[in-house]
């Protein structure tokens, strides 16, 4: 007896978090015997029925449902089974006799070592039908009772924010740089990589010195190739063939695995209300759904926006320790440990997925494979009737996510994944260490890392609706974050080349030079070929100069030419693809639109050097305009007319019905008088 422990109670309660039911279970709801005579008939009936259709406990219908209190729940339940209930308000951290680590643990798998007076016992947060097993292992054995205590989910997170919270923050800044230190982009190899930098900046500068001519040819003739193959791989992207969806049976209800929803805020109070309405109306079921919200501890306002608001669905909220950079990546590290889905979702604060995104990716899921680690949603932007700048955005985004990855993805290359909307198997994503915290583009980042551990991530055909920025304050510091992690990402994956290139294979390698590097190095260089070809075409005639600045002016034109060209493409086809080909002429702006990225791009590298893990936030809820939202109207309108339209027409029937039926009587009134 003194035997039972933590692995035992794993085993009896399938408390490994990422685990899917297990089959067997007992017949019947016992689970809910404890307040049955509290609820009405009906109630309990459709609970029940509601629970053998999604494979739960009736116990998590009735709690999701807000028909009872979880503690008043579990308080009911240990009284029938004479166990105890732990509250864990004020036990001491000596209770737990494991190390940080594993009690970090804990807070996933919903159960606790627990030893008191001598005593030992496992806490048990009910989860799934965890409550329905108890029962049935402590009315088979009495004995048992003395083992278990019980307690809520939100109760264990709290104890093991209280006593594990500074580990926990160590771990989600430090544990990747522990792990596999050359992927890390941790303080302690930025100085050699600077090192590196400044050494080539010498020796350019040399060769500038002592052969300025032929430097600026071959430098130049290089750069531009780089942009041209750049641009070449956008280009086959756009053609490639995109295999149709793999046809599979829909998932059944009682089949569907809990999913796992992290998003990370910091001063979003007024975003959470829009971002937890669109959770809620994601089409799956609230119980199977694991909503965590980490938000950083000084963060009371939006804290306090989570709690006052009666959500439909369970929400966790983390507080995120100071300690370590304040970045996303370090938020979402400091939450995963309290997953407990198979699969999970990261949405930002302004994202509307969706209703049917999560059971769609699970279809890719079931047909992608073992080596399917993620699978990206296509982010498309909400508000672009605010101005120029979001209606660039959208001409933007639906190239890169209706075009360009869905082409890489069809190809099996590398993906750099968008910012949010990434959807993951989590015991994968925990294998790879997730997020690099010190990375201000982990999605690209992360990306690239999976492919370099040998998975593969895919493109849903699901959307995801986002607000951009539409003045160019909140737009630049966006980009120059974005470009700072990119060029964050290449210098960290390019420490040792030629792994990179085992690891990815030449195709992948290529891949990840372009779309990588080539994105910062094309935003980079464009003022100078700009400049250069105004200078060589105004200022300087080529005669006078020879066949090098001649070459050179041929070189800007069809480089400039070329990426206008191929990016309006770009986007005009995904603008297409995505309905929206009314805001093509948008278009027209590119190469204003590329010297705003180039400022960018400029930017970023000074704040490389000097603020290299900076997070410039960008504020949300300030969008004017919503797509969604006319749409929504016009199908309002367009269901009430027709509504209308057949209302008068029954109207009409039925005065025509009424009419005949009048007509009728008067014929047959005198023959039945007769």
């Amino acid at each position: 007896m003194a035997s039972f422990g933590v692995r035992e109670a794993v085993v009896h309660l399938g408390g490994a978090p990422s685990t899917d039911e297990a089959a067997g279970e007992p017949e019947g709801f016992a689970e809910i015997d404890c307040v049955r005579a509290l609820l009405s008939a009906g109630v309990v009936k459709r609970a029940e029925q509601r629970a053998a259709r999604l494979g739960i406990g009736a116990d998590r219908v009735l709690i999701a449902a807000g028909v009872i209190d979880e503690d008043d729940y579990l308080r009911s339940l240990a009284a029938r089974l004479t166990v105890a209930f732990e509250p864990l308000d004020r036990a001491p951290r000596s209770v737990c006799p494991v190390d940080d680590d594993r009690l970090i643990e804990a807070a996933g798998m919903g159960l606790l070592p627990f030893m008191t007076e001598g005593q030992f016992s496992v806490v048990v947060a009910p989860r799934g039908t965890a409550a329905r097993r108890i029962v049935a292992m402590i009315e088979a054995r009495p004995e048992l009772a003395r083992r278990f205590r019980l307690t809520s989910a939100k109760r264990l997170s709290r104890f093991v924010l209280r006593y594990a919270g500074a580990a926990l923050s160590a771990r989600a800044c430090e544990q990747l740089k522990l792990s596999w230190p050359v992927l890390s982009a941790g303080p302690s190899r930025w100085r050699a990589n600077l090192v590196r930098l400044v050494s080539a900046a010498l020796v350019t500068i040399a060769a500038c010195v002592f052969a300025p001519a032929l430097t600026q040819f071959v430098f130049e003739s290089a750069l531009a190739a780089i942009f041209l193959a750049w641009l070449a791989l956008r280009v086959v992207g756009a053609f490639a063939r995109i295999p149709a969806p793999v046809e599979a049976a829909a998932v059944a209800d009682h089949e569907l695995p809990v999913y796992s929803i992290i998003t990370a805020l910091y001063r979003e109070a007024a975003s959470v209300d829009g971002l937890l309405r669109a959770i809620e109306r994601l089409d799956y079921p609230a119980e199977k759904l694991d909503v965590i919200i980490a938000v950083e501890a000084d963060d009371r306002e939006t804290r306090a926006a989570v709690a006052a608001r009666t959500n439909r669905v369970p929400v966790t909220i983390v507080p995120v320790e100071k300690g370590g950079p304040r970045t996303k990546p370090k938020a979402l590290n400091f939450a995963l440990p309290f997953a407990r889905g198979t699969f999970l979702v990261i949405y930002d604060a302004e994202d509307r997925p969706q209703p049917g995104q999560l059971r769609s990716v699970l279809q890719v899921f079931r047909t992608g494979g073992e080596e399917l680690a993620c699978v990206q949603a296509r982010l498309s932007i909400d508000n672009t009737a605010d101005s120029s700048l979001t209606r660039l955005f959208t001409a933007e985004y639906a190239g890169q996510f209706d075009v360009f990855l869905p082409g890489l993805a069809a190809f099996g290359l590398p993906l750099p994944l968008g910012g949010s909307s990434n959807h993951f198997h989590t015991a994968t994503l925990r294998r790879i260490c997730a997020w690099d915290p010190y990375n201000v583009t982990e999605d690209a980042d992360l990306g690239m890392r999976l492919a370099r551990f040998g998975y593969r991530s895919a493109v849903a055909d699901s959307t995801t609706y986002e607000e951009a920025p539409g003045n160019l304050g909140p737009w630049l510091r966006q980009r120059t974050r974005w470009f700072k992690g990119w060029m964050q990402t290449w210098l960290v994956h390019m420490r040792e080349p030629t792994r990179l290139l085992r690891e990815l294979g030449l195709p992948g390698f290529i891949t990840f030079q372009l779309v990588v590097g080539g994105n910062a190095l094309a935003a980079l260089v464009h003022p100078f070929f700009l400049a250069g070809l105004i200078y060589y075409s105004t200022v300087v005639p080529a005669a006078a100069e020879g066949a090098i600045h001649s070459v050179l002016t041929w070189v800007y034109v069809t480089s400039l030419v070329t990426g206008y060209l191929t990016s309006a493409f770009i986007g005009a086809l995904g603008l297409r693809r995505r309905g929206l080909l009314a805001h093509a002429w948008i278009l027209l702006l590119t190469p204003v639109h590329w010297l705003l990225l180039s400022l960018g791009a400029w930017r970023a590298l000074y704040q490389l050097i000097v603020a290299p893990y900076a997070w410039e936030k960008t504020e949300h809820g300030l969008a004017k305009s919503s797509r969604l939202a006319a749409n929504l109207t016009r199908s309002l309108l367009e269901l009430e007319r027709y509504f209308r339209k057949h209302k008068r027409s029954a109207d009409v029937a039925a005065v025509g019905d009424g009419a005949r039926d009048t007509s009728a009587t008067r014929r047959r009134r005198p023959r039945a008088a007769a």
